[in-house]
């Protein structure tokens, strides 16, 4: 069991299919609505999804902070010369082990967030979205966020979302949910629509 009575569980939204970060928000939603305070970590992402138009205004029970750039980043190793050709200047291709600084840099204020609001009474429910996504890049160690999450002092329940989850991290979690990918509109073509997956 990861944590004592007097903690609150650690979640994982996972998989390779659409609506982990959509079943986060739906339980922000569910705690503001029960009167609880949340912090929502937005990790690889800035605030041009549609949902960011709700929920800045939504409850002053909700912080939600976005930590990203304006291109995304990829391993040499986990993405085709084609694909990344196909993205231009929307993406950072780097070595595996050799991260772009500026993103690391991001990458350890929003971890240095969590770690103060797990350590405190603030909130009742902490969601680090995209986590895992830094985890299976390389951005930050597991070992490190493993050590933040045992050490963690507040009531709060933890969600942690991001395709790529690491065995390490599913294994200490108290409750993991896979969402599986059995079809996509994308595949034939369709891009992100506004509303629906922007």
């Amino acid at each position: 069991m990861a944590q004592n009575i007097e903690r609150g569980y650690i979640q994982i939204y996972t998989g390779n299919g659409k609506g982990k970060t959509t079943a986060a928000i739906g339980l922000a939603i569910r705690a503001l609505g029960a009167g609880k305070r949340v912090l929502f970590l937005q990790f690889m992402k800035q605030a041009t999804y549609s949902e960011h138009k709700v929920l800045k205004d939504l409850s002053p029970r909700l912080k939600i902070v976005t930590l990203g750039k304006p291109y995304f980043i990829a391993r040499r190793d986990q993405i085709s010369p084609e694909a990344a050709a196909a993205m231009g200047n929307q993406i950072v291709v780097f070595e595996p082990g050799k991260p772009p600084a500026d993103y690391v840099a991001l990458i350890n204020k929003g971890l240095s967030l969590a770690r103060e609001a797990l350590m405190g009474q603030s909130y009742d429910l902490v969601v680090l979205d995209e986590l895992c996504v830094v985890l299976h890049l390389g951005l930050a160690d597991v070992q490190e966020v493993l050590a933040m999450l045992k050490e963690r002092q507040g009531p709060a329940e933890v969600v942690i979302t991001g395709r790529g989850a690491p065995p390490e991290l599913l294994n200490y979690a108290d409750l993991v949910t896979e969402m599986r990918e059995v079809k996509h509109y994308y595949h034939q073509g369709v891009p992100a629509r506004t509303g629906i997956e922007n």
